[in-house]
């Protein structure tokens, strides 16, 4: 998501849905109002409050944490979710915000917070071809200590059907066993 936002040349703010929840009535609507005013403001150098007036992205992870069907949901949570339903119907459509989400339950979102106009549009994002595991590897093994035979084309090879989390743990576990080891660099092996 944030590649998004680097690419668009805007604001980009991020917060997990499980960070809107709390077992006390209102306050987990209260940090969603306090999440969806941070694009209207920020802070410059001498920590002022300045108005922002350049679009912005906004992303949510993992929404069905406060986004799930509301049948389910004790009183506090459906507080949430109205809030967010508030929220995100709060924006006019020239204010360049744009409001996205991710879920690996996308089933049990409620039906109003997947209707025309909110998040109505679903993108699925496939495992990563070879040339992205191969970039996904780079990029986690940029902080630890390789020996000269971890070849990164070799183990994008032989992990087809990986995604990001699965080759992030691949390359903590091989850490891991270095480090029980005693080796003082990962190896392939």
């Amino acid at each position: 998501m944030t590649a998004i936002a680097g690419e668009a040349g805007v604001p980009f703010f991020y917060r997990a849905g499980s960070e809107f929840e709390e077992m006390f009535v209102g306050v987990g609507a209260r940090r969603v109002r306090s999440y969806f005013s941070l694009p209207k403001r920020m802070f410059d150098s001498s920590g002022q409050c300045v108005d922002v007036q350049a679009p912005c992205i906004i992303f949510i992870d993992e929404i069905d944490a406060i986004g799930s069907t509301r049948k389910q949901w004790e009183g506090h949570t459906k507080k949430t979710l109205h809030q967010l339903l508030v929220e995100m119907d709060g924006f006019e459509q020239n204010e360049g915000i744009i409001v996205i989400a991710a879920t690996n339950l996308p089933d049990i979102l409620d039906p109003a917070l997947t209707r025309a106009g909110r998040f109505d549009r679903h993108i699925v994002v496939p495992n990563p071809d070879l040339r992205g595991r191969q970039e996904i590897l780079k990029l986690y093994q940029q902080d630890k200590p390789l020996a000269d035979d971890g070849d990164v084309k070799s183990i994008a090879l032989s992990t087809p059907g990986f995604n990001g989390a699965d080759l992030a743990n691949l390359v903590n576990i091989a850490a891991i066993k270095a480090a029980v080891e005693g080796a003082e660099k990962v190896s392939a092996r």
